[in-house]
């Protein structure tokens, strides 16, 4: 019998996200047939995103490096002063944890629970030994959270049950819907006492790499549309978990067909944007299409970039349905 995630799923938010999954997949294709990409470019990415990717997960748990700090602790080796040494670890640990992932990532990969506690016991490295790759055996709460996860003695069954559920697939899920669903009932779960946060962040990308998907990476500064967006899903409704979801996915799909010889992408703040004499929006309105995954658009910090040919496309799209 699988995981009871099979009868909790609404897809209501197919009808608005449609679009978005097809524009996504079509990106994933088009970089999947420019690989293998050269290797100097892709090196330089990779890099760029694990340190990004580090930061960011680490920040949304509460850690205090900066951006840059993160990149002196992991490239250069530096200790930052005022920093705690448990900030250091956590930085170093993840960096890690990315390592073990792209070892994992071959085709028809499955994923497996043995992974996902190894991924927690890197994560945990030299913070919480004692808890490092363990299952929790007593209750927790989560502050701010609208649940109390499961039972302790239900957690060693309900993850086999949801790594089942993910490899299986019985309901068709698409890559991004997949990662997204595996997030939110991995939250729900809540397997560790700590680092729970940080391992599914580093896991469902295991789901989207296997699919040749870049990772996704979740920002910073989306955290509180991100804790929301969780707790939309705990009542049943995925909408705004999978539009973040997508805009993840679509920051780092833009990331790496930029970096193709032969890209005409060309991304711009959207601010720039509406100032050609051709685009009748305004930056509030564009701003509100790049939000809600109705035009190409990926975030950076606070500010959306989009291209012009991406406002454009998404006018006539709207001419031709009226006519």
């Amino acid at each position: 019998m699988y995981f009871c995630v099979v009868i909790q799923i609404n897809t209501a938010y197919r009808q608005n996200l449609e679009p978005t999954f097809k524009r996504l997949q079509e990106k994933v294709m088009l970089l999947n047939a420019a690989r293998p990409l050269p290797n100097i470019a892709l090196q330089s990415i990779r890099e760029a995103l694990l340190i990004e990717w580090t930061y960011n997960s680490n920040s949304i748990e509460g850690n205090t490096l900066s951006l840059r700090e993160t990149q002196m602790v992991l490239q250069e080796g530096i200790t930052i002063k005022g920093k705690s040494l448990r900030e250091h670890f956590e930085a170093k640990n993840h960096e890690f944890a990315i390592n073990y992932l792209y070892s994992l990532i071959k085709k028809n990969y499955k994923l497996s629970s043995k992974d996902i506690l190894s991924l927690h016991a890197l994560v945990l490295r030299s913070i919480e030994d004692e808890f490092a790759g363990r299952l929790r055996n007593a209750g927790v709460r989560i502050s701010g959270a609208n649940f109390v996860p499961p039972n302790a003695r239900k957690v060693s069954q309900l993850l086999d049950d949801l790594v089942s559920f993910v490899n299986i697939n019985p309901l068709q899920l698409n890559s991004i819907e997949l990662a997204a669903v595996f997030h939110h009932q991995f939250v729900w779960i809540h397997p560790f006492f700590d680092g729970n946060g940080r391992t599914v962040r580093l896991a469902m990308n295991l789901l989207l790499m296997r699919d040749g998907f870049p990772p996704a990476i979740i920002l910073k500064n989306d955290r509180k549309k991100y804790y929301e967006a969780l707790n939309q899903a705990n009542n049943g409704s995925y909408y705004k978990l999978m539009l973040l979801m997508c805009q993840a996915v679509e920051r780092s799909l833009n990331i790496y067909l930029s970096a193709l010889p032969d890209t005409d992408a060309d991304y711009e703040i959207i601010s720039n944007i509406v100032k050609e004499p051709d685009i009748p929006y305004g930056q509030e309105y564009i701003s509100l299409l790049a939000r809600q995954g109705k035009i190409d658009a990926h975030k950076e910090g606070r500010n959306w970039f989009t291209t012009k040919k991406a406002v454009i496309d998404y006018i006539n799209s709207r001419t031709r349905k009226r006519s």
